[in-house]
């Protein structure tokens, strides 16, 4: 007999973690390779996890809930054959290691009253380890008494946190850190978040939604693109009124030949791709040290359900026809809204475009798709009285093409040129210079 770890995977292309939203196994159930073990969300995909061995669930290390890295264990699994220790022994271990190095603070497996070793998930350990808690003081409120990020969260936000060589603390006060002595510098971090987050005033009428495990993955991933890449924003407006006349002459037979809509969009994102292609610097990536330039265009699209917003992917967008790209953004926004997109659909993306014209937005500034360098917002088509060359006004159809980008990678030049060439492109589409197939 051996153990086998496994680990949470990666679900998607800059996918860093995910939270167990379900365990679909129990300690001590049978599992054959490549079934499901458990649900996991992320800011990308809600998908099931298959299980990479055949044996028997020994251990759930994280619960339900608990958000982890990419690579972490998240249970264990005896398989049979191979020498592996135990898995109750495979810890023992790391403290011992540790003790003979030079950091004692660093808490790993402290011993417990009952006189076993304690068990951690490698997300309590980190926790820990990143804020010094001595966790041989915290009580925990898992299954067993298990301590969970929640446990070591709340410990963080109430400010007291328990250390290694502190003047020992009662039992009783570490398992109610808010009770707990408190520095001097300790109030003003609670004040901040209580300000900001647990002090919102509940009134007789208003609903208190909870935020699911996606909406806080999104909201992570948002606050990161924010805080890491320097936003700038540009915006271009473009006369579509041949776009839109071609579009129309030809949906009514499209869909009846196709069995699918001829959108807009469609035409748009065509657009998108081929100007990425004779711009490449915009199809790039921020990598620290270095800008990798991506050699494939594959466009992200934004689409939403009532609440979260997935952004599946057009592979090689450049090399499809119109046709072929209508097909996908219907084929994909369905796989959204049933349910049935996988992580294979989110991942590669280089370049998003999304459709915000579809409720009537007419001007908008996105936040990047991190960790691309851009996004544009397709607004929404309106009829405007434009002055036209000759000096006559007339009635055209106008969209307004907003365009972020992450000034690290990009300037304003090169983004420009990049807008003006979508323009001319769309401005150009027309029966007589444009095939759908």
């Amino acid at each position: 007999m051996g153990i086998e770890n496994m680990k949470m995977p990666q679900l998607g292309e800059s996918v860093t973690e995910g939270t167990i939203s379900k365990w679909l196994v129990s300690p001590g159930d049978t599992v054959n390779k490549y079934d499901p073990i458990a649900e996991v969300q992320t800011d990308k995909v809600n998908a099931e996890v298959p299980s990479s061995f055949s044996g028997t669930i020994k251990e759930l290390i994280a619960e339900e809930g608990d958000t982890l890295e990419v690579g972490e264990i998240i249970c264990s699994i005896e398989i049979e054959g191979g020498g592996a220790a135990p898995a109750e022994e495979a810890p023992k271990e790391e403290p011992n290691e540790e003790a003979k190095g030079s950091a004692p603070a660093k808490p790993k497996a402290p011993t417990k009253d009952s006189g076993n070793k304690a068990r951690y998930s490698p997300a309590v350990l980190k926790l820990s380890q990143e804020h010094d808690i001595d966790l041989n003081q915290v009580e925990g409120t898992g299954n067993g008494g298990r301590i969970t990020r929640k446990d070591l969260k709340k410990i963080i936000e109430s400010g007291s946190i328990p250390k290694a060589g502190d003047a020992p603390a009662p039992k009783t006060e570490a398992q109610a850190p808010q009770q707990a002595p408190v520095k001097e510098s300790a109030p003003v971090q609670p004040a901040k978040q209580q300000a900001s987050a647990a002090n919102v005033p509940v009134v007789p009428g208003d609903i208190e939604i909870p935020v699911s495990g996606i909406r806080k993955a999104i909201a992570s991933n948002m606050v990161r693109s924010k805080h890491e890449a320097p936003h700038a924003w540009t915006m271009m407006e473009v006369d579509v009124t041949n776009l839109v006349d071609y579009r129309n002459s030809l949906k009514t037979e499209f869909k009846q030949r196709e069995g699918f809509n001829l959108t807009f969009f469609a035409f748009f994102v065509k657009a998108v791709a081929q100007a990425l292609k004779e711009y490449p610097q915009i199809n790039s990536m921020w990598a620290g040290d270095k800008i990798v330039q991506k050699k494939d265009v594959n466009l992200s699209i934004a689409v939403a359900t009532d609440d979260a917003l997935y952004v599946p992917v057009i592979k090689n967008a450049d090399e499809k026809t119109i046709k072929g790209i209508a097909r996908e953004i219907t084929e994909l926004a369905g796989k959204v809204r049933s349910g049935k997109l996988t992580s294979q659909d989110m991942q590669g993306g280089t370049f998003t475009v999304n459709n915000t014209g579809s409720f009537g937005s007419v001007q908008s500034m996105g936040i990047i798709n991190y960790p691309q360098a851009a996004i544009l917002q397709v607004e929404s088509i309106v009829k405007r009285p434009v002055v036209m060359n000759n000096g006559m006004i007339a009635v055209r159809d106008m969209v307004n093409l907003c365009m972020s980008l992450d000034h690290r990678v990009l300037d304003g030049l090169v983004c420009g040129r990049f807008l003006q060439r979508v323009k001319e492109i769309l401005e150009n589409t027309s029966k007589e210079n444009t095939s759908v197939y």
